[in-house]
């Protein structure tokens, strides 16, 4: 009985920090503005925004590493960089790029020290979106790619990218998770 109250208490402390710890969490996010509403998915139009990419033909663990080594200083500047959200996912989950504050688009960006890491401005461009929740996986990933892909070409709207997979949150946030599937899609306004 009493190892069964201390398991309790332990997951309760656990659900407890956990929860605490995001709440205090405020990152920057990136910037969009939702022009359109079609069925679950949103028409997005993404301003331009700094960002940092790198590419791996297997470890994409190593991708995760190689982008947090950069925003926490193995930059040219030694610079510390603000965690940002959502993270991007594509291109079969070998290329991740992070967002940066807002701030990098007015002053000059810290120049990688790693060569697999580049660091640009992105060009403003319309993306569809639809929204998940929970922890992502293949399954998921591949219901809701053909949930938007499906509603796109239904409603005659061209897809000019493959897909995307952004994820929100930390993987030690629990509940209320935020992932998205995006297409970048020719469109005005």
């Amino acid at each position: 009985m009493n190892n069964t109250i201390s398991i309790f208490n332990f997951l309760i402390t656990i659900i407890f920090l956990n929860s605490s710890m995001l709440m205090a969490q405020k990152y920057e996010t990136q910037e969009y503005r939702v022009v359109d509403q079609i069925d679950n998915a949103e028409i997005r139009f993404y301003p331009s925004a700094a960002m940092i990419k790198v590419s791996a033909e297997q470890n994409r663990n190593n991708n995760f590493g190689k982008l947090f080594r950069y925003i926490t200083g193995n930059n040219q500047e030694n610079e510390e960089i603000a965690m940002t959200t959502p993270v991007y996912m594509y291109d079969q989950n070998k290329t991740m790029e992070f967002v940066l504050p807002k701030k990098y688009l007015s002053k000059d960006l810290p120049m990688p020290n790693d060569r697999d890491v580049e660091a640009y401005i992105s060009n403003p461009r319309y993306f569809a979106a639809i929204r998940y929740s929970g922890y992502s996986n293949a399954n998921k990933i591949q219901k809701h790619r053909n949930e938007l892909k499906s509603i796109l070409d239904n409603n005659g709207l061209e897809i000019i990218s493959d897909f995307y997979v952004l994820s929100y949150d930390a993987p030690t946030k629990f509940y209320n998770r935020r992932n998205e599937i995006l297409f970048e899609i020719r469109y005005r306004d």
